[in-house]
């Protein structure tokens, strides 16, 4: 038995797809109504990753982003910020030097959203994100191999990277829609926490399938397994496709019901999003806003 059929099997997941789709589903049927209150979508607003992952993303437009998020006391005294700014690795400069407000700065690195390169450039990418002001990257795993069973290197990949990056916080997409069954997503979610992430995340955005209820259900339990075993504390991250108050309301739920109080802040807990941000300050405020 090799080290990953031996981890796997210390972490072993029972559950057919149907069986998790019917518990998230009894979860939210039991609990969403509870968590759809103006003090959770403002909770929810305080743990958005506030995202531009375009192909035509400009200074300017980054630029912009940052200010809004510098005024937004001024708008909106009442209501916190967003955790973080996530950009394209060139734009991270460009982020820092515009940023006023303490909030994190996130880049998509090593080759996203495919992870279809070599690892130096994977490595390189990353470590030089943080070099321009990165605290905190994001990476995807490399399906393919994943999916093929050569764990091996999927494990080494994330290790090397959370060593190039240092300090600064790695979180891992595991892709979700593309892993198809909840037995993948369990163990993609293991694997990631044994090579180091800081973060397990859903999803690119840039597939079909994106975060859904039922790879919160799954994630979230790979993440409680873990922690009951280890006693590390792994963080998560729904995002791709998480735009209205009532989708956020549904993961914030998931997350509480299966991991507690304790990640219900936005250092354990995030939300990959761009239009969930004007839609949670419609729903806080009571009329339309398009701020970001």
């Amino acid at each position: 038995m090799d080290k990953f059929e031996t981890l796997f099997s210390e972490y072993p997941w029972t559950m057919s797809d149907e069986a998790v789709k019917e518990a998230a589903a009894n979860i939210l049927t039991k609990h969403f109504d509870e968590n759809n209150n103006i003090e959770v979508w403002k909770q929810c607003l305080h743990s958005i990753d506030l995202t531009t992952l375009n192909g035509d993303d400009t200074t300017e437009k980054v630029e912009k982003m940052a200010q809004a998020v510098n005024e937004f006391e001024d708008h909106f005294p009442d209501i916190p910020n967003v955790a973080a700014m996530c950009v394209y690795p060139a734009l991270v400069q460009t982020a820092a030097d515009t940023l006023t407000e303490p909030i994190g700065i996130a880049a998509v690195a090593a080759g996203f959203p495919a992870s279809q390169t070599f690892l130096e450039i994977k490595v390189a990418e990353a470590a030089m994100a943080v070099a321009a002001g990165a605290t905190e990257i994001d990476i995807v795993i490399s399906i393919g191999k994943f999916l093929e069973g050569n764990y091996q290197e999927v494990f080494d990949e994330i290790s090397e990277v959370k060593s190039a990056i240092q300090d600064a916080h790695l979180k891992v997409i595991l892709e979700t829609g593309a892993l198809k069954t909840s037995e993948n997503i369990f163990k993609a979610s293991i694997l990631a926490m044994a090579a180091g992430a800081d973060f397990i995340k859903t999803s690119t955005g840039k597939v079909p399938v994106n975060a859904t209820p039922e790879a919160t259900y799954v994630m979230c339990q790979a993440i409680k397994t873990w922690k009951e075993k280890t006693g590390d504390k792994v963080c998560y991250k729904p995002a791709g496709g998480v735009s209205t108050t009532e989708e956020a309301v549904q993961h914030y739920t998931l997350v509480k019901e299966i991991l507690g109080e304790n990640w219900l802040n936005n250092e354990s807990f995030r939300f990959g999003a761009s239009r969930l941000a004007n839609n949670l300050l419609t729903s806080i405020t009571g009329s339309e806003v398009k701020y970001f």
